[in-house]
């Protein structure tokens, strides 16, 4: 099904060169989009950035989506709202987000977008080609100038509460193995009084998000909710964590018409 899907990632680097548009080799994928993967539509991409990217400034990225024949790819399911879900993460896992390119047809989508600081970060995007039953995922590895922000140890949390934006956030688990199905449980409540979050709002056709990538960026695993029932103020996803490690997983919910994104550190045994 496609609320329970995970997507492995093998890594490739993106090469910069000169002033002309930049062609960004596809990565080699293996989708394993959930425990028993089905229509999988085999993919290549290609990714074009116009120069070189800079820190604190928007620049344009095209995604060429092509069969295995290297043809455009004409139609694309709307999937959670969208035809491609795009998640932009930095090599230690400090930087996230989320975003949805547009499509221009034949097989192209593109997005402007500018990243807080030069280093190296990953793309992800993820979408279905018409008659998959799973989404297809590509992944690529681009190099951003300017001064690189501190790099953050990515160390699993002590406590698994945080406060973002007026929400207070805990993450629970119910049996946390790798290659096994864990359940994975968001209760929201208020900061200042501690009272229950129970108005949240779909987002995006669900009542919550959850993305997690492994602490060396080569798993990524799409989650969304076990149930569209009740405005929480709990959020259960179920998911398979593929190996043992640290995994940094992001939250998205909606409340009042504003998304918070919520970011834990977790260790899987």
């Amino acid at each position: 099904m496609r609320y329970y899907m995970i997507a492995f990632c093998l890594l490739s680097m993106i090469l910069l060169s000169a002033c002309n548009s930049l062609k960004v080799p596809k990565t080699t994928m293996n989708h394993q989009m959930s425990a028993t993967p089905t229509d999988i539509v085999p993919t290549n991409s290609e990714w074009k950035v116009s120069g070189h990217p800079k820190a604190n400034e928007d620049f344009p990225v095209s995604i060429l989506i092509t069969d295995k024949a290297n043809k455009p790819i004409q139609s694309f399911d709307t999937v959670h709202e969208k035809k491609m879900h795009l998640f932009l993460v930095s090599k230690d896992l400090s930087y996230f987000s989320h975003i949805h390119p547009e499509y221009k047809g034949n097989g192209e989508f593109f997005f402007k977008t500018a990243f807080p600081a030069g280093g190296d970060y990953k793309l992800i995007s993820e979408f279905t080609p018409k008659g998959g039953g799973d989404p297809s995922v590509e992944s690529h590895w681009l190099q951003v100038e300017g001064a690189p922000a501190k790099e953050v140890p990515l160390v699993a949390d002590k406590k698994l509460t945080k406060v973002v934006e007026g929400k207070k956030v805990s993450l629970s688990f119910e049996n946390l193995t790798a290659g096994k199905t864990s359940h994975m449980t968001f209760t929201i409540r208020d900061a200042q009084n501690n009272k229950p979050i129970k108005n949240l709002e779909p987002y995006l056709g669900a009542m919550g998000h959850a993305v997690a990538i492994s602490g060396d960026a080569e798993k990524f695993l799409h989650i969304h909710p076990m149930t569209m029932e009740g405005n929480g103020p709990k959020v259960t996803f179920m998911t398979i964590f593929p190996e043992k490690g640290i995994y940094k997983i992001w939250g998205q919910f909606q409340q009042k018409g504003k998304v918070s994104t919520v970011p834990f550190v977790v260790k899987v045994p």
